[in-house]
C-alpha cells in the first residue's frame, strides 16, 4: 500500500512537472503551443486528481488494512496462541519422554552433533566440560578400567589428561598402562580381542579375587577382523565370544558401570596394506553384532555410539585411516565423564544424565501460597478482567498518571493476578527445572549474532513514527534506546557472543546506558518533582524487585543471580539517599540561586568520593555486604565477589546520567537549547560542531573496543570511558531536529518491557541459568527459535502487566495500611532469609 502511494504521488509530480513546461511554450507567443500546453495542462490536472485520488484511496486501504490486521492479531490473540503452544508443547514432550523411552544419558551416549569445530552437541542435552579440578573430585576414591585395543588406549589417553593435562603418550602400545593421580586410578588393560583372556579378567572382577573397578570401558574388533581376514567365521566367533561375557557384565553392572564403545568407522583410503581388510561394512557387521548381543531387556550394559558418530564427520582427517583425530577421541572422553559424573557434581551447564533436582522447602512454600490463591480464587467465582494501567518505566524513573478510575483494586483482580502467575510461574519451572523440554549449547559464530542484529534494526527503522514531543530524551525516545538496547543483549546471550571481546564490550557499555538512564530518569524526577514519599520508593522497589523476589523462590535461585535487578535497585536507594537528605535540593528552590545549585554540586561530588573510596577498597566493601542479613542478598555461591564486580565496573554510570540531567534541565531553564519540531539542539555552528565530535567519539571508542584482546584489562578502562560512547549516542541521536521528531514504535514497545525481558530471558528462552539454549521444537534450530521467542516475548508482557496490577493493590497511598503491609513484608522476608540460611 506504502509503495502504491508513492508511485501516485510520483505520478502527480510528473504531471507538475508537465505544466511548467507547458507555461513555458506559452511564453514563446506560439498559439498553437499555448493551445497545446493548455491540453496538456488539463489532462495533466486530471491526471493529477486521479492520482492524488489514488493515493488518498491507498493510504485509506492501508489504513483499513493494519485495522484489520489488529482487529485479529492482537496481544490478546497472541497470548492465548502462545498459551496453545504452551500447552501442546508440554504434552507433546511428557508423552515422547514416557512413551519413547530414553532420557538424556541415552541421549549423551548415543547420538549428537558438531556445532563448530570440537564442539560436540548431544541431542537433547548439554555437555559441561570438565576442568582438572572437578574430574579429580568426581573420579576421587574410584578405580577405572579401559579395557580393548588400540583405540581404546586413545580414548583412556583423552579421559586421563581431564585429569591431568600434563599426561603424555609415551606408553607402550601392547601393554597395560597405569595412571593414578591422588586418589583416583585408571588403567588401561590391553586385550584387543574378545577371547577366553577377557572373560578370565572381568570374571576375576566379578568373583572378587581381583579389585573391582567403579567403572570398565571396554570395546575391541578390529584386531578380530584383521588376524582372521575379514572372514565371516570370525564374525560368528566374534558374537560366540559375546554371548560368553554376557553373564559376567551383568554381574558387574550391578555394581559397577559398564561400557561397550562401538567401533568407529574407518578411512579406507589412507589405510595401509596390513590394515586394507579393516573396511567399514565389516565394522558396521561387528558393531551389529555387539548390539544384538549385548542389549538385551535388561540394559546394564550401556553402549557408546556418540563417539563413533563424531568420527563419522572427522574420519577423515585420520593419519593413518584407523585411530582418530585427538579432537573426535575427547569428544568420547567428555561424553565418558558427563556420564559418570554429572549426577554426581551437577554442573548447571550439563544438563545430561541429571534429574530433577527434589523441590527445596522455599519452593514448596511458594508452590503452597501459589495453590491457596487458586483456590481462594475459584472459590470466589471467576472475575471479570481487570484493565491493567499503563506501564511506568521504573528504571529510568519517568512515570505517568493513572487514570483515576483505576484507583480501585478488587480482592478477585489481586487474585487473578496471582493465578496468572502461578501458571507462568509453573512455566518457567518446566523449562529449567524439570525435565521436560530439551536444552543445548550455545554456540557462537558472526552470523549467529550479525544477522538477527542487521534483521531487527531493519524492523526498528521500517516501524517509525512522528513523536509526540521533541524534547531531548524524551518518553518515547527512552523507551526506544531501552528497547532496542534489550533486543541487542538478548541477541547477545542466545548466542554466545560473550566469547567474542568486542562485541562483549559494547554490551557492556549497554548495561552502563541502563544505569546511566537509572541516575538521568529518577534525578529528574526528584529534581523537579521533590517527590520523596514512602509510596513513590515502595512503588519503585515493587515493580523492580517482584518478578525476581518471586523467581528467587520459585527457581530457588538467590537475589545476585539476577545480577542487574539489585544493581539499579542499589542505585535508586542511593539516588534517593543523596536528593532526600538535608538539606533537600529541588528546582525551585535552586531556580535563580548559585548558592543551592553549587550545595547540590557538593552533594554530587560527595557521592563521587563515596563510590571512588569503596572502588578501591575491596575488603571494606565486601566486609560491608557480607553481613548478615544483607549477604543473603548480594552473595552468589557464598561469596560476595560477583556483586563486587558488577558494582565496580559501571560504578560511575549513574552518577553520570545525574550530572547529564542537570546540566540539561539547567540549560533548558535558561533557554539555551532549541527543542522545537525540526530545529537543531544548538545553533547550526555548534550543533554540526558537537557533531562531529559526537561521531568520531563514537566511532574511536568502538575502535578501542573491537580491539581489545584482554577482558581484564578492558574491563578496568570500562568505567572511565564507557560514558563517551553514551554521550555521544545522545548527542547523534537529539542535535538534528528531524532525528528528535522521530521515534521507532517498534523499539520503543520492546522497551516498556525491557525489565521483564531481560529477567525471563533467564529461564524460558535461555535454559540451564543461562548457560545453554531452551529447546521447544527439536531438530530445528530456526523454527525453535521463533516459537520460543513468541512465547517468551508474550510471558515477558503479561508479567508486566501482573506486576501493575499487583502493585496497586499491595502498595496503597494511605501511610496506615502501607505501614502495616511493609511490617507484614518484612516479617516474609526475614522468613525467607531465615529457611534460606538452613538449606
Amino acid at each position: 500500500m506504502k509503495a502504491e502511494a508513492a508511485a501516485a504521488l510520483g505520478a502527480a509530480s510528473l504531471s507538475t512537472e508537465s505544466a511548467v513546461h507547458s507555461t513555458a511554450a506559452a511564453d514563446e507567443g506560439s498559439v498553437d503551443a499555448l493551445l497545446r500546453s493548455a491540453s496538456v495542462s488539463s489532462a495533466a490536472a486530471r491526471l493529477s486528481a486521479c492520482c492524488h485520488g489514488g493515493a488518498k484511496m491507498a493510504v485509506l486501504a492501508y489504513s483499513l488494512g493494519k485495522r484489520e490486521i489488529n482487529q485479529y492479531f492482537s496481544i490478546k490473540n497472541a497470548k492465548l496462541l502462545s498459551v496453545a503452544a504452551v500447552v501442546l508443547l508440554t504434552v507433546f514432550h511428557t508423552a515422547s519422554r514416557h512413551y519413547g523411552g530414553s532420557d538424556t544419558c541415552d541421549w549423551l551416549l548415543s547420538s549428537g552433533r558438531f556445532l563448530g569445530d570440537n564442539v560436540w552437541q548431544p541431542h537433547g542435552c548439554m555437555l559441561h566440560k570438565y576442568k582438572s579440578t572437578e574430574a579429580k573430585i568426581c573420579l576421587r576414591e574410584k578405580r577405572i578400567a579401559f579395557v580393548g585395543d588400540s583405540r581404546i588406549r586413545q580414548l583412556f589417553y583423552s579421559f586421563i589428561k581431564m585429569i591431568n593435562p600434563k599426561v603424555k603418550e609415551d606408553g607402550n602400545k601392547h601393554e597395560n598402562i597405569p595412571f593414578v593421580d591422588g586418589e583416583s586410578t585408571v588403567n588401561f588393560l590391553w586385550y584387543p580381542e574378545v577371547n577366553n583372556s577377557l572373560k578370565e579378567q572381568l570374571m576375576s572382577w566379578a568373583e572378587g579375587s581381583s579389585p573391582k573397578p567403579h567403572v570398565i570401558i571396554l570395546g575391541a574388533a578390529t584386531w578380530s577382523i584383521k588376524l582372521h581376514n575379514g572372514k565371516s567365521e570370525a564374525l560368528f566367533q566374534y558374537k560366540a565370544n559375546l554371548t560368553g561375557i554376557l553373564d559376567t557384565l551383568e554381574k558387574l553392572s550391578e555394581q559397577s558401570e559398564v561400557y561397550w564403545v562401538l567401533q568407529d568407522p574407518v578411512y579406507e583410503e589412507v589405510l595401509s596394506e596390513s590394515r586394507k581388510m579393516i573396511t567399514n561394512e565389516q565394522i558396521n557387521l561387528y558393531n551389529e553384532a555387539a548390539v544384538s548381543t549385548l542389549n538385551n531387556n535388561k540394559k546394564k550394559v550401556k553402549f557408546l555410539e556418540a563417539s563413533r558418530q563424531a568420527a563419522m564427520e572427522t574420519i577423515s582427517k585420520s593419519v593413518d585411516g584407523l585411530h582418530l583425530p585427538e579432537s573426535t577421541r575427547d569428544v568420547g572422553a567428555m561424553v565418558l565423564m558427563n556420564s559418570m559424573c554429572n549426577k554426581i557434581l551437577k554442573p548447571i551447564d550439563g544438563s545430561c544424565c541429571q534429574n530433577t533436582p527434589p523441590l527445596s522447602v522455599l519452593q514448596k512454600l511458594a508452590a503452597a501460597l501459589f495453590l491457596v490463591s487458586i483456590i481462594c480464587f475459584l472459590l470466589l467465582g471467576c472475575s471479570k478482567h481487570h484493565k491493567s494501567r499503563p506501564i511506568p518505566d521504573v528504571e529510568s524513573g519517568e512515570e505517568k498518571k493513572p487514570p483515576t478510575a483505576a484507583g480501585h483494586f478488587s480482592p478477585k483482580g489481586s487474585l487473578l493476578a496471582i493465578c496468572k502467575m502461578s501458571l507462568i510461574m509453573l512455566y518457567f519451572y518446566l523449562c529449567d527445572r524439570a525435565d521436560i523440554f530439551m536444552k543445548e549449547q550455545k554456540f557462537y559464530t558472526h552470523s549467529t549474532f550479525f544477522i538477527p542484529l542487521i534483521y531487527i534494526f531493519v524492523l526498528g527503522i521500517f516501524y517509525n513514527e512522528n513523536s509526540k514531543e521533541t524534547k531531548l530524551l524524551n518518553r518515547e525516545q527512552t523507551d526506544e534506546w531501552k528497547g532496542w538496547m534489550q533486543l541487542v543483549i538478548l541477541i547477545y546471550h542466545i548466542s554466545g557472543a560473550s566469547a567474542f571481546i568486542p562485541v562483549y564490550m559494547h554490551v557492556r557499555v549497554l548495561v552502563a546506558a541502563y544505569l546511566f538512564q537509572t541516575g538521568y530518569g529518577h534525578f529528574s524526577f526528584f529534581w523537579l518533582k521533590g517527590d520523596f514519599g514512602l509510596y513513590r520508593v515502595c512503588q519503585v522497589l515493587f515493580r523492580l524487585n517482584f518478578l525476581v523476589v518471586v523467581l528467587c523462590l520459585v527457581m530457588d535461585r538467590p537475589y545476585q543471580f539476577y545480577y542487574f535487578v539489585p544493581l539499579v535497585t542499589f542505585w535508586f536507594v542511593v539516588i534517593y539517599a543523596t536528593m532526600a537528605m538535608w538539606p533537600q535540593i529541588l528546582q525551585k528552590k535552586a531556580s535563580g540561586s548559585g548558592f543551592w545549585n553549587l550545595a547540590l554540586l557538593l552533594k554530587l561530588l560527595g557521592l563521587l568520593l563515596f563510590i571512588c573510596f569503596f572502588a578501591y577498597s575491596q575488603e571494606l566493601f565486601e566486609g560491608i555486604f557480607s553481613v548478615w542479613p544483607v549477604s543473603k542478598l548480594f552473595e552468589l555461591q557464598g561469596s560476595i565477589h560477583e556483586w563486587w564486580f558488577r558494582w565496580k565496573l559501571d560504578r560511575f554510570a549513574v552518577i553520570n546520567g545525574m550530572l547529564f540531567a542537570l546540566i540539561y534541565l539547567l540549560l533548558q531553564k535558561f533557554q539555551l537549547l532549541s527543542e522545537g519540531k525540526g530545529d537543531p539542539l544548538f545553533s547550526t555552528k555548534i550543533s554540526n560542531c558537537l557533531l562531529f565530535v559526537s561521531v568520531v567519539s563514537f566511532i574511536t571508542y568502538s575502535i578501542w573496543a573491537s580491539g581489545c584482546k584482554n577482558k581484564s584489562e578492558c574491563n578496568e578502562m570500562h568505567p572511565y570511558i564507557s560514558v563517551v560512547q553514551i554521550l555521544a549516542f545522545i548527542l547523534i541521536r537529539n542535535i538534528p531536529g528531524y532525528a528528535r521528531s522521530l521515534y521507532s514504535s517498534f523499539f520503543a514497545w520492546f522497551g516498556k518491557i525491557s525489565l521483564e525481558l531481560f529477567i525471563c530471558q533467564y529461564h524460558i528462552w535461555l535454559a540451564a541459568d543461562t548457560k545453554g539454549i531452551l529447546v521447544l521444537i527439536p531438530g530445528n534450530p530456526t523454527l525453535n527459535i521463533i516459537v520460543s521467542t513468541f512465547i517468551f516475548v508474550c510471558v515477558a508482557h503479561e508479567i508486566s502487566q501482573i506486576t501493575n496490577d499487583l502493585a496497586q493493590a499491595a502498595i496503597p497511598k494511605e501511610s496506615g495500611p502501607l505501614l502495616k503491609r511493609l511490617l507484614g513484608a518484612g516479617v516474609f522476608l526475614v522468613l525467607v532469609l531465615i529457611l534460606s540460611q538452613k538449606e
